[in-house]
């Protein structure tokens, strides 16, 4: 296999850190073996001259004169002695089955490899190139060409004779040849041309750059890269050359098709080979022993570089040095680069041996990474296309890919990747536990231990819990929440648990991660007796979730000294687990609870606790004095003298005067408003609310020496009482603070009071006139009468059949029609008729009649 060697770099920068050393090394972009089995013999009697590479198959010539057709292997699967002396160049058709050779003594055979049936011609001079028309398997196309002093192009007519044409001479030895669909590319002394065989027109002429290389010495290398494009390389020069299609209106007597060089540029190194890898060029270097730009370790190696080709210049992708047998006595003519178009395979010729550049697979790429330690990057390379991969396997990856972390101490991210990397596999993950036990790091991988559907044997959880119980509380309570209790044996982790608290009996850890322990073990009763001691959040839920309220009946204060806002909202919840009077029994002794137990009870629902709405008087009023007259309001069974006993010895005179009116001694309660809270705006509110004219009487007299209360009356009773009445009891000189904002205050009050009437006045009268106007819309509509009409008295049709015939016929405007015969006689008003039928319902608007007399 070749050697491949990495552009060096200068003795200055030796020093360099390694690790940035180990940043700048780009992976290689190819990969490199040598061709062996029989060209290993062949070439270590013989000396390769040139190749040509077929996606089937591989033609090999030598200098002692032999044609050698091998498989991609290298084995020899057939050989043709064509001379004695050096092949020149060997070409085939597109598929395969025809083989052209020319030799240094003149000759130039074309044949079938299937049929041996072709050309067999000897010239007076060394033929240096041939090709073949790609399609030459075709009946049609019996073309090829032959390159020595001149260019000569060898037809096949109708009668199976060979007809020779001159396509160029005098220009020196024709150099290299290649045929690609209707263009056929040479190079001479001169330059590169290029002719169309299906116009019969050459159309360009490129001219070679450096005129002082000797063109044997430096043989020009062509390519096509497609149809329609050639890549040129000559001593150190690119070009890339586009055929195009000229427009018709510019021909005249132009070529139809023309060249541009649409790239061009200079190289380090003389090229002795090019073919196309996708948008970019893989060139074959020849450097020289006195090179100023190469180090001794590299000088005389070949170079195979790729490169993206740009406008004026190109941008180098990769660099490889190739160790190639005997390279040291290699000239530059001696090198030859061909590819095979199907696989992107590159084949490097030198005399003594054949080197075969391939692009890199997804295996390669994978090795290159393990080789730099960039572990993590080669396990996702391989997840990513593990369809793809042949030669490593997903999980050894991660294997070494942990492996690197724990020798470099990063064993966090080691136990996070053996999620990925184990998957499902027990014994590995095993395995894994007891090494980081071995190096103290259970911690570590304790959070990353599978938990779900596969579960490792309860001893490794065990182990991890006993390690994390030794020396981290807190870290042994965040597992034993997080792990479901069926990893482990719990009746083991309790004993270790307790044989702790033993230690240390007050650790709320300790205590609270043994009542999560009970809770697992279905023991709720001491897990409940824990949660209770240590006043733990979690009591709540763990009372609910498992129905434990017939263990709290006797908990009930504890509960709620902890937290009573929650303890009350449970007892009320389920007050068919725990009975109001159990509450209410439980609490006796506590009635600053109890109280906050009644309210929430009362706020629920009024009817519940009414047997206890006495005593909820007395804890109003010690404990609630805001909410006490809310409740009296919305209580219906609240004793009211009990109420007005306690509300009269503590003084309560709002709570007082409330249940003064709702007894009905409200003349009682308004002297209690005006004499002990002094408040006219209450009193008069208090007034409106009962609506008596004896209380307005009452309030009149307290309030007529009192001005403040005056001017309170002549601002709020203008709706109820009349002001008059009010203004003459005032005695004549007292001085009433506001009086005349009160006077104007009660004729705004009055005026208002006429505009609503006068504006309902309107809309009533609008409204009237507008449903009348409707109606009489209505009654003078036409009623359509025809002959299924019938007499509403006789039930005969309401037309005669003989409409030539004089008739006559009511309808009224409720839509009843009588011949006027069969019409009763009239009623009381003179002139008028009213329907009979309807006139027994009603007498009124609509009934009227319409009479038709023809």
């Amino acid at each position: 296999m070749a050697e491949v060697k990495e552009k060096g770099r200068k003795p200055s920068e030796e020093s360099t850190d390694e690790s940035e050393e180990e940043d700048s090394v780009e992976e290689p972009k190819l990969k490199y073996e040598r061709l062996a089995n029989g060209v290993t013999e062949i070439l270590q009697k013989d000396a390769a001259s040139c190749m040509t590479v077929h996606d089937k198959f591989l033609a090999l010539g030598t200098h002692f004169g032999k044609v050698f057709l091998l498989d991609i292997q290298g084995n020899v699967t057939q050989k043709f002695e064509i001379s004695p002396v050096r092949i020149n160049q060997i070409s085939l058709d597109e598929s395969g089955e025809h083989v052209g050779i020319c030799s240094e003594d003149g000759k130039v055979q074309v044949f079938g490899l299937y049929t041996r049936e072709g050309f067999h011609e000897n010239f007076d001079c060394p033929v240096k190139v041939v090709a073949l028309h790609p399609r030459f398997s075709s009946s049609n196309y019996k073309q090829f060409v032959t390159g020595g002093n001149k260019l000569l192009l060898y037809e096949r007519n109708w009668l199976k004779r060979w007809k020779t044409s001159t396509l160029h001479e005098g220009e020196g030895t024709i150099t290299n040849v290649r045929w690609r669909a209707n263009l056929i590319a040479w190079a001479n002394n001169v330059g590169v041309k290029i002719y169309d065989i299906s116009t019969k027109q050459r159309i360009t002429n490129v001219f070679r750059d450096n005129v002082s290389l000797r063109p044997d010495m430096y043989p020009c290398s062509l390519c096509w890269k497609d149809n329609s494009t050639l890549i040129i390389g000559w001593g150190s020069s690119v070009k890339i050359c586009a055929v195009k299609e000229r427009d018709h209106a510019e021909m005249r007597d132009l070529p139809s098709r023309y060249v541009e060089i649409v790239s061009a540029f200079e190289t380090e190194f003389f090229i002795s080979g090019l073919a196309p890898l996708a948008d970019q060029l893989v060139n074959l270097y020849f450097v020289k022993e006195n090179s100023d730009h190469v180090e001794e370790e590299f000088r005389a190696r070949p170079r195979l570089d790729i490169i993206q080709p740009l406008p004026e210049g190109f941008e180098e992708i990769s660099s490889d040095a190739l160790t190639v047998r005997n390279f040291q006595e290699n000239e530059c003519r001696d090198y030859r680069l061909e590819h095979s178009e199907g696989e992107s395979l590159f084949y490097i010729i030198s005399p003594k041996d054949i080197v075969v550049a391939k692009e890199r697979d997804q295996d390669d790429h994978i090795d290159w990474l393990l080789d730099k330690k960039k572990y993590e990057e080669a396990l996702m390379a391989a997840e990513i296309s593990f369809k793809n991969v042949k030669r490593h396997e997903v999980q050894k990856i991660g294997m070494a890919y942990i492996n690197h972390l724990v020798e470099k101490g990063d064993y966090d991210t080691a136990a996070r990747k053996c999620q990925k990397v184990l998957g499902k596999n027990m014994e590995l993950w095993e395995n894994e536990v007891y090494r980081f036990k071995t190096i103290g790091q259970l911690k570590a991988i304790s959070q990353y231990l599978p938990r779900g559907d596969l579960r490792l044997r309860p001893a490794i959880y065990e182990m991890i819990l006993n390690e994390f119980l030794k020396t981290d509380y807190e870290g042994f309570a965040t597992l034993i929440r997080e792990w479901p209790g069926e990893l482990y044996n719990n009746m083991t982790i309790v004993q270790a648990v307790a044989d702790h608290l033993k230690k240390d009996p007050t650790n709320s850890t300790l205590l609270t991660t043994l009542a999560e322990l009970y809770t697992y073990d279905q023991r709720y009763d001491r897990a409940l007796e824990i949660y209770l001691r240590l006043r733990h959040k979690d009591v709540y839920q763990l009372i609910h979730k498992h129905n434990l309220f017939s263990s709290i009946e006797d908990k009930i204060v504890l509960l709620m000294d902890f937290d009573k806002e929650k303890a009350v909202d449970m007892l009320l919840d389920n007050e068919d687990k725990i009975s109001t009077d159990r509450v209410v029994e439980e609490l006796r002794d506590r009635p600053e609870l109890l109280h906050i137990y009644l309210h929430k009870l009362f706020k629920r629902d009024h009817h519940k606790g009414q047997r206890y709405h006495e005593r909820q008087i007395g804890l109003y009023a010690e404990y609630d004095r805001p909410n006490l007259l809310p409740f009296l309001r919305d209580s219906i069974h609240c004793p009211l003298e009990k109420a007005l006993e306690i509300c009269q010895e503590r003084n309560f005179v709002e709570e007082t005067v409330f249940l003064l009116s709702r007894m009905g001694n409200c003349r009682r309660a308004l002297q209690m408003i005006m004499e002990e809270l002094e408040d006219v705006d209450k009193a008069i509110e208090f007034a409106k609310e009962q609506d008596d004219a004896e209380l307005w009487e009452d309030l009149i007299s307290y309030s007529i020496d009192k001005p403040p209360f005056i001017t309170g009356l002549l601002n709020n009773i203008g709706t109820h009482v009349d002001p008059i009445l009010l203004i003459h009891r005032i005695k004549e000189g007292m001085e009433i603070p506001n009086l005349r904002d009160s006077l104007v205050k009660i004729l705004h009050d009055y005026n208002l009071q006429i505009l609503l009437r006068e504006g309902c006045e309107k809309i009533l009268v609008a409204d009237s006139l507008s449903l009348l106007q409707k109606m009489h819309r209505t009654q003078m509509r036409g009623v359509r009468v025809d002959e299924e009409s019938i007499c509403e008295s006789c039930h005969a049709s309401i037309l005669p059949s003989d409409m030539a015939q004089n008739f006559s016929v009511a309808v009224f405007h409720c839509r009843h029609m009588f011949h006027k015969e069969c019409l009763p006689s009239p009623g009381t008003i003179p002139g008028v008729q009213f329907c009979n039928i309807c006139s027994a319902k009603r007498r009124g608007p609509g009934s009227g009649i319409l009479e038709m007399i023809k």
